[in-house]
């Protein structure tokens, strides 16, 4: 009996990925890519399947380990989202030259908006400078069927192959059949070749022609050609011939937006699923036919500066299509009307409602570390980095964010440029950091500032997981992902390996507590031989039910002592303190409140209490 079940997309890739017989993924969490690796542990368990399965210390090595079963024969995968390709850009470059043995997949989801990430950045041209192919599908159903051929791709040119979808295609819904998924055998057997696995600068030459003639033949592979999606229109006079060239999910957009409008069998459409490197031969003939091309594809001109023509073709490099920003449906809309010379869309302007800004979760740790830093340094720089602890900009307390890891490189440099003013005079440098995120780039970047001589406080935010990603373990948890117990690696013992000589743990939620180590912190880093002082705040995230160890709830009341300043309200914003208008007394919500008892060291007149504690 054949079964259907509707799938997240990124559920959809993990499937693909098991169809495709792949034997190894590693991927480091990142939105929105996290789905497909959790999903695939429970495909592992549930149809007991022999694959290696990690959450990897960063992208760069997730693609590494990946990278080198696929040089054993072996298929692999390596998943991650647009700005981990950056940290992995190193060997991906490199694996182009030397290419696969087994199906090698690069699964990066790019993310248009961007809704999740600090770009939106389009994975097709770091595809175009590393010289692989890359494939972009436009629904769930087809990301799961692209993957195989991907995989064959892979293997027939012994080459690294980028999958790209989208935030829409990773996290839509679609409704497909379930098929019987069988376990990939494949035996490992890597074959010594070290002009090519090896390769010095001179053989590296001759690999870069090879890879030149290997993309010439992808370009006109038959399985992966252009197709015309609406055949049978019939040819308007010269002079007004039309086409559109579209790719990814705005393709699922036109498609339903041109049948609305009529112009279906009017404007012919043409599907491209490979659109690096895109055929000569396809660009060509469709110069040649069309008066005018319309190219739809995010986020970036990718097919468009592969057409190599302004004067038939429209897109983002002529201002048809805006440059910036997620093409959702209502701007496709436009996009076309404008093309097809049809009126513009009526538009009804929904009615505009005060948002509320995003925040820290009520008793979350961040909330206090970052209260504290902001009571010990008031007039402190503070360089912060990538996780859900970048909401501390709402308390004050985060200057910059960069990229993963900058944050201490950053404080480095604000070090080095306060230099010369007297020490009395110098601001406060406190950097912050999340534990998973020190894992994956911040140790290079300590150990450089101990070198170099910086000297600032680090606070290392350690809730013991990946929290904003979905609690995805971090080397310090102490077990993998499918729970197999191994080494927990100390941060404390890393840190003093870094060669920093300060290293002190305190519970934030102790905050006065956690406010006087901030301060000697600070001291040891003006002392004569100080340096980097290391504060690690250590509190599990309260969101992550599988943290270990008790949690005492305390009841939290608002006596008669509340003056209604809201100092409260605005400098501490917890969403459980809620304000309820001038010279009235906050209230605290109950159904938010996860009883922390923090804001009880928040109240300049104590009007916060605890009644009661709760184990």
């Amino acid at each position: 009996m054949t079964t259907r079940k509707i799938l997240l997309g990124n559920e959809a890739i993990a499937i693909g990925l098991v169809e495709s017989a792949c034997t190894m993924a590693t991927s480091y969490p990142g939105t929105p890519a996290s789905e497909v690796l959790g999903t695939l542990v429970q495909i592992k368990k549930e149809e007991g399947l022999p694959l290696h399965l990690e959450w990897s210390i960063n992208e760069k090595v997730a693609f590494e380990v990946a990278l080198a079963n696929s040089f054993a024969g072996r298929r692999s995968a390596a998943i991650m989202k647009q700005v981990g390709l950056n940290v992995a850009a190193d060997p991906l470059m490199s694996a182009a030259y030397t290419g696969v043995k087994g199906g090698f997949v690069l699964v990066v989801a790019d993310d248009p908006g961007p809704h999740s990430s600090q770009t939106e950045q389009d994975s097709r041209l770091l595809g175009m400078m590393a010289k692989v192919p890359v494939l972009d599908p436009s629904s769930p159903m087809e990301a799961r069927d692209m993957l195989p051929q991907g995989f064959a791709l892979s293997e027939r040119f012994e080459i690294p192959v980028m999958f790209r979808p989208t935030t829409r295609v990773c996290h839509a819904r679609q409704d497909m059949e379930m098929k019987p998924l069988s376990p990939a055998h494949s035996i490992a057997q890597f074959e010594k070749n070290p002009a090519r696995w090896a390769a010095t600068p001179k053989f590296r030459l001759v690999l870069h022609g090879q890879l030149n003639g290997k993309l010439a033949e992808i370009a006109e592979e038959p399985s992966l050609a252009p197709k015309l999606l609406n055949p049978g229109i019939s040819t308007p006079p010269h002079g007004s011939r039309l086409c559109i060239v579209a790719s990814g999910v705005v393709l699922a957009h036109a498609m339903e937006i041109m049948r609305d409008l009529g112009l279906w069998e009017k404007i012919p459409v043409y599907q491209v699923t490979m659109p690096f490197p895109l055929s000569p031969k396809f660009r060509d003939s469709i110069l040649a036919q069309y008066d005018k091309v319309l190219v739809l594809e995010e986020s970036y001109p990718v097919m468009e500066l592969q057409f190599q023509n302004r004067e038939k073709v429209q897109g983002r490099t002529t201002g048809t299509v805006p440059s910036a920003g997620e093409l959702l449906p209502e701007r496709v809309e436009d996009i076309l009307r404008t093309f097809a010379q049809l009126p513009p869309a009526p538009r009804v302007e929904p009615p505009t409602f005060p948002g509320r800004r995003p925040t820290l979760c009520a008793g979350c740790p961040h909330r206090a570390s970052f209260y504290a830093i902001r009571k010990a340094f008031p007039k402190g720089i503070y360089p912060s980095d990538i996780g859900c602890y970048t909401l501390g900009v709402n308390l004050g307390a985060v200057d910059t964010v960069l990229c993963m890891g900058a944050s201490i490189s950053q404080a480095a440099g604000f070090y080095h440029a306060y230099r010369s003013v007297p020490q009395e005079e110098a601001p406060a440098i406190c950097a912050t950091i999340g534990d998973s995120t020190f894992f994956h780039a911040g140790i290079p970047a300590l150990i450089n500032a101990v070198v170099q001589g910086a000297r600032f406080v680090l606070t290392i935010l350690d809730n013991s997981t990946t929290a904003m990603t979905g609690h995805q373990p971090t080397p310090g948890f102490g077990s993998t992902l499918d729970g197999t117990p191994v080494p927990q690696l100390s941060i404390p013992e890393l840190v003093k390996a870094c060669g920093v000589g300060f290293v002190e743990v305190e519970d934030p939620y102790k905050l006065d507590a956690f406010t006087d180590l901030l301060k000697k912190a600070d001291l040891h880093t003006r002392s004569e031989g100080g340096g980097v002082a290391v504060v690690i705040a250590r509190r599990p995230c309260i969101m992550d039910r599988n943290q270990r160890g008790s949690w005492v709830r305390q009841e939290m009341a608002v006596n008669e002592k509340c003056k209604a300043c809201g100092l409260c309200v605005k400098q501490f914003e917890c969403p459980a303190l809620q304000s309820q208008g001038e010279k009235e007394p906050v209230r605290i919500d109950p159904a938010l409140c996860t009883g922390c008892g923090v804001c009880r060291f928040v109240c300049p007149h104590g009007a916060l209490e605890a009644v009661s504690s709760t184990p």
